[in-house]
């Protein structure tokens, strides 16, 4: 990732996408039986779009659309952050079904950089 960051000079972004996409590929290879795999590309928004797919339609919890913002595990629970941590780090984030039967879905996090072209729009 910080190899690919670098050389299309989004170096910055590094900390933020390696946590994303850890994040990402870890659920995918804990919670899923198949095979997965990781995606990264720039969106027109001017953001890093990092997407893990995999064969599994079913939609995190976390990622979903009953999830509860800023929730985390109680106790000293070693998992179940992940999900969490995409959350409060990306400026965005989602799931996708692939249509197609078997198709699985992608889960992404999208992290900006700041062009000196544009304003600062991020919060």
């Amino acid at each position: 990732m910080r190899s690919v960051l670098s050389a299309y000079n989004l170096g910055e972004l590094s900390p933020t996408a390696e946590l994303l996409a850890s994040e990402l590929l870890t659920n995918a290879h804990l919670h899923t039986g198949g095979p997965y795999a990781l995606h990264i590309r720039p969106t027109e928004s001017g953001r890093l779009r990092v997407g893990v797919w995999d064969k599994d339609p079913a939609i995190p919890s976390g990622l979903g659309a009953g999830f509860v913002h800023g929730a985390m595990p109680h106790g000293a629970s070693e998992g179940g952050r992940g999900l969490g941590l995409v959350r409060a780090y990306a400026d965005s984030w989602g799931a996708s079904l692939l249509g197609e039967p078997g198709g699985g879905k992608v889960l992404w996090a999208e992290c900006g950089w700041r062009d000196p072209a544009r304003p600062d729009t991020r919060t």
